[in-house]
């Protein structure tokens, strides 16, 4: 355990923007109290702002910590100290330094500054094997977390910020490995323990994220994967076991919430990735950034949702058969028997956390529906990508979905894309005072927003920002507004890229494209960065250090032709030819811009 004061946080701060844009309401309907408008005011509410973010009118948002690691789920005690956990696991790039003490951190607002002042750290550390984790829940005076494949529960004595005893092992043996290791979890009043279990491929592909591949049938993954697994969290050394499932077809169901009014489970699943890149024949390249939806489910005993035979098509309005098991983009096929979402979202936007809002600091509206921290898109590219803000998603009183709005922005900064983001949510919570807490996993940052407008203005009718249409066309391919690797003097470009020997410019030009995604369908850019500089999901290729060949120009043609199944650093693999349809020749191309890359 290592506890110390807070080193100099960056000035607790406050925003409140003004009244925003209206578009269309995406998902459900708009209720007659609320309205649009096209002026955004500026309000004298949130004065010195430094937080970024924009929000409604009447909120404000502080930076409640900062630099914490890569903070992903966290809940508030019921005296306010945020108890959070960190993850260094495989979705983050290898060889980084790793914060000292414990995975797991609770933060402590003592002078009543709006930002913590006390932080200590406590559990495993990296010096014992752990890589922390996602989950993390309180029940009962304990402490859940995650952490590697075990649920553990620390005792947390009364007037005490940390444990001070080891934990115990509540459930081990959780899967690891593959697209999706983490382990996401609620505890229900009852003291049930549920787990998600998600898939370790895309698709259960035979080859996973491959051109062509067909879906393995039956889906043998699903029998230890893709799914939600029930447990006591009473009990202790408790085994994963296949007989645990509680729910099948989920891909990755990174958010739970719950209504306890109507006893209502919400799960938010990620929704599938690179319809186009592995079957062009029968999607368009737009369709890669449009379908599908991500979804809010309403956890069952016994629901099967679908994964992997089926996707949601926010056009048809139903789950739509995959192309792995037969699918043609229209055809319903055994998804007419699964569970549809409640709620539906642009694709690929990454819904990591959800807290249901019943508390009544917020204005009405805002009550009794969700907040969804989405992390954002990678697999949009080459067009626009979208997401890393927080939607809340209204509902109705019987539990459908009412108006979707874009809550809070800005977290992203000047850059949307996986390697430019500064900043990308990843947990949400309330506090017992109604507090809204959000994570960011990419600095550590905490953010804390709270509604300042007071009892006049918690009565007026708010504006808000609607989400995009789920039917909004992808627009034109983009790239990010990035510094590039081939410089910003007049003469940089393709030509002032170095060529490997055997190769030309026009070779390298085309292979520029061709890793944009605007030749060829494959998306080099979202696992490697718009310029290259790599992301969590790829490498960086700008460095000339290579762990599959020689570097040479031969060596990363080989490498992109034949994939990389294992990969020793990243989770998910590069499928041959990056998933997509390349000639030899592109192959050839995309190489040479690689090698330029690495050598200018």
């Amino acid at each position: 355990m290592r506890s110390f004061v807070s080193p100099r946080f960056l000035v607790a701060a406050a925003l409140v923007l003004g009244i925003v844009t209206a578009l269309s309401i995406a998902v459900g309907f708009e209720p007659a109290h609320l309205k649009h408008s096209t002026v955004r005011a500026a309000s004298t509410g949130c004065p010195n702002d430094d937080s970024g973010l924009k929000l409604p009118p009447g909120f404000c948002a502080t930076i409640f910590a900062d630099g914490i690691g890569h903070a992903r789920h966290l809940v508030v005690a019921p005296n306010n100290v945020v108890y959070l956990n960190t993850w260094s696991g495989g979705y983050y790039p290898a060889g980084e330094v790793v914060h000292e003490g414990g995975f797991l951190v609770a933060l402590q607002d003592k002078s009543g500054t709006g930002k913590a002042d006390v932080i200590e750290r406590f559990g495993e550390t990296a010096q014992d094997g752990a890589h922390g984790g996602v989950g993390i829940a309180l029940y009962n005076g304990s402490i859940y977390a995650e952490v590697n494949d075990r649920i553990v529960r620390y005792t947390l004595p009364a007037n005490v910020l940390v444990p001070s005893d080891p934990p115990v092992t509540v459930v081990s043996g959780l899967p690891l490995g593959g697209d999706h290791p983490m382990h996401p979890f609620y505890i229900s009043d009852d003291g049930m323990l549920y787990v998600d279990v998600a898939t370790a491929t895309n698709a259960c592909q035979l080859k996973n994220r491959s051109l062509h591949s067909p879906g393995a049938d039956p889906c043998k993954e699903l029998e230890t994967r893709g799914g939600i697994w029930r447990y006591d969290a009473k009990k202790t050394n408790q085994t994963f076991s296949p007989s645990d499932r509680y729910a099948t077809g989920i891909r990755n169901a990174e958010g739970f919430s719950v209504d306890k009014a109507d006893n209502r489970v919400y799960i938010a699943q990620h929704g599938r990735d690179q319809l186009h890149a592995n079957w062009p024949a029968i999607y368009k390249p737009e369709q890669e950034a449009t379908l599908p939806s991500e979804e809010v489910m309403l956890l069952k005993n016994g629901g099967d949702y679908g994964w992997p035979e089926c996707y949601y098509d926010p056009g048809l309005k139903r789950l739509v058969l995959a192309p792995e098991y037969g699918g043609d983009g229209n055809k319903p096929g055994v998804c007419s028997t699964k569970t549809g979402p409640v709620a539906a979202f642009p694709a690929h936007w990454g819904p990591n956390a959800m807290v249901f809002y019943d508390q009544k600091q917020f204005p009405a509206a805002y009550r009794n529906g969700l907040f969804i921290a989405f992390h954002g898109s990678w697999d949009r590219a080459p067009y626009a990508q979208g997401g890393y803000n927080v939607v809340f998603q209204a509902l109705t009183r019987s539990g459908t979905a009412g108006r979707c709005e874009i809550f809070a922005d800005g977290f992203a900064g000047g850059v949307i894309s996986p390697e430019g983001a500064i900043h990308r949510p990843s947990g949400v919570a309330v506090g017992p005072d109604g507090t809204l807490y959000v994570s960011d996993d990419m600095k550590g940052r905490i953010y804390r927003i709270t509604y300042v407008g007071g009892a006049t203005a918690s009565s007026a009718e708010p504006s808000f920002t609607p989400c995009p249409s789920l039917t909004a066309p992808a627009g034109e391919p983009v790239r990010a507004a990035a510094k590039p690797p081939e410089g910003t003097n007049s003469d940089a470009g393709d030509a002032a890229l170095p060529v490997p020997p055997g190769a030309t410019h026009e070779m390298v030009a085309l292979g520029d494209r061709i890793y944009h995604g605007e030749v060829g369908g494959a998306p080099c850019a979202a696992c490697h960065g718009d310029n290259g500089s790599g992301t969590t999901l790829g490498s960086d290729l700008t460095k000339n250090k290579w762990l599959w060949s020689d570097g040479s120009w031969k060596g990363i043609t080989t490498t992109i032709t034949d994939g990389v199944v294992a990969p020793k650093q990243y989770r998910s693999p590069m499928p041959a030819m990056g998933g997509a349809q390349l000639t030899p020749a592109q192959a050839e191309a995309v190489a040479a811009y690689v090698w330029a890359l690495s050598h200018h």
